[in-house]
């Protein structure tokens, strides 16, 4: 119990307690009225008069934090000295630092780190641009750029707001993958002054990651951005998404006893990542793919003022169908869900056909709450972390730009996803696989060696890779 809540939200009241006035077990109480969990206790210092203390307490939202901080102030002879939230301690200072790989501890240390003797890899570099790769950062370093417009299920909340995603993110990929990552958030929106910033600063990076930049203008972004620029650009919200997804819909498929190419796939969202989603399954196969948005089921006998939906109906739908997303599920093998919650009911996946398999993504709610179908589909997925078989991008991004680097990959193309994707999903074996058990675990240290070792396979074959590395060398070298 107390491993639950501590990994939950907590925060840590520190307060002064007259010993003469009020004993613990009344500040305890009120903290248990206001539905608070006292986890841990620390004594500051104590004395005959005058106890301090930390309490580590539980809580499932701001609202509880601020009816617990509430009931104690109004308590006789208690002080509240500050108030800790576990989460807001841990950014403090940020989240990630820059170490040196070498001590300087003399003048011929400085010499050769610095001046006059790095003039000679500076001359290097300028006569043979590439050894950048070997003698500089740029060879394990990516940048994560964002500029604050769709982070998480936030919004458009600007670039400093977004800095603690990005921050996060560095992490995953060092802790994952060991890639060096720098966050860098743009004090713009225009997608062109967004462009130019990324191509004057990626000499410094191996690759590039875009992360919560709104639709349409990531697909612009990163579609320019690939053809303008020599180092792969990868739009995480988009095709991390697009990878993960199909490597669970794999082992779905296998479940449910279906096929890609004869299921009929409803996807509801044409976004970013509804959009990717639908590129990489169409990628691997998939005939009878339908989209849906606002308007209803996306056909190409329609005429649409975005020309992203524009062109997704051309290439989806064809049996022409129309109307609702309720009508549209009918008799669908696969729903896969990036809009937003509350969306169906268990009587419309009762309409689908035998043994559906529902990916219902959208966060924080999804589109249907698994434990709602459970018993009537083969699969269920969602993008939560308190339900089986999440749909995770952490899966896919490290093992991905681990795999770029190390071949120096000048793009990661759609083959290189769709490997990635049937890296993840035969992280799983036969034995293994269950309705609850499609996708491992983000903590599986097999999913990046597998991932890095079919990405560059891909990328060999398609021409894109520029390094041959060894096929056991999982970092570069």
């Amino acid at each position: 119990m107390i491993q639950r809540n501590l990994d939950g939200n907590s925060i840590i009241i520190r307060l002064e307690m007259k010993t003469k006035t009020i004993n613990f077990g009344e500040v305890a109480s009120a903290i248990s009225t206001a539905g608070g969990d006292i986890v841990a206790i620390d004594v500051i210092s104590t004395n005959q008069d005058v106890t301090v203390r930390d309490l580590t307490v539980a809580i499932t939202d701001s609202e509880q934090n601020k009816r617990i901080i509430d009931q104690v102030r109004k308590l006789d002879g208690v002080t509240i000295i500050n108030v800790s939230d576990r989460t807001f301690l841990l950014h403090l200072g940020g989240k990630i630092e820059i170490t040196s790989k070498t001590p300087i501890n003399n003048r011929e240390d400085l010499s050769r780190v610095y001046t006059p003797d790095v003039a000679r890899i500076c001359t290097a570099i300028a006569e043979e641009p590439h050894k950048a790769y070997s003698l500089t950062i740029k060879r394990n370093t990516i940048a994560v750029v964002s500029d604050g417009s769709a982070v998480l299920g936030l919004g458009n909340i600007g670039p400093e707001a977004a800095m603690p995603v990005m921050e996060g993110k560095a992490m995953l990929f060092k802790q994952f993958a060991g890639v060096d990552a720098f966050p860098i958030c743009l004090q713009t929106q225009d997608t062109e002054e967004i462009i130019r910033t990324i191509k004057a600063i990626s000499p410094a990076f191996g690759g590039i990651n875009l992360e919560d930049i709104s639709s349409p203008r990531c697909f612009e972004i990163e579609e320019r951005l690939n053809k303008e620029l020599d180092i792969p650009v990868f739009h995480d919200d988009q095709h991390g998404t697009a990878v993960v997804l199909y490597a669970g819909l794999i082992n779905a498929l296998k479940l449910a006893g279906k096929t890609l190419e004869n299921s009929k796939i409803v996807i509801c969202g044409i976004g970013a990542a509804g959009v990717a989603c639908s590129n990489i399954l169409l990628s691997a196969g998939a005939k009878r793919l339908i989209g849906v948005d606002r308007e209803g089921a996306l056909v190409r006998t329609a005429v649409y003022d975005n020309p992203v939906w524009q062109s997704y109906a051309e290439r989806t739908n064809p049996e022409l169908e129309e109307g609702t997303l309720h009508e549209v599920l009918k008799g669908a093998d696969v729903f896969i869900g990036v809009s937003k919650g509350n969306l169906l009911t268990r009587e419309h996946i009762l309409t689908m056909a035998k043994d559906p398999i529902v990916f219902a993504m959208a966060n924080p709610v999804p589109e249907i709450m698994p434990s709602v179908i459970e018993d009537i589909v083969a699969v269920a997925a969602t993008g939560r972390s308190d339900y089986p078989n999440q749909i995770n991008n952490v899966l896919c991004f490290p093992g991905i730009f681990r795999a770029a680097l190390d071949c120096r990959a000048s793009v990661i193309n759609e083959e290189m996803k769709l490997a990635a994707a049937t890296a993840i999903a035969s992280s799983i074996s036969d034995e293994e696989r269950t309705k609850h058990y499609i996708i491992p675990s983000v903590f599986n240290d097999r999913v990046v060696k597998r991932i890095r070792e079919s990405v560059i396979e891909a990328a060999i074959q398609t021409g894109v890779a520029r390094r041959f590395p060894r096929k056991n060398n999982e970092t570069t070298s």
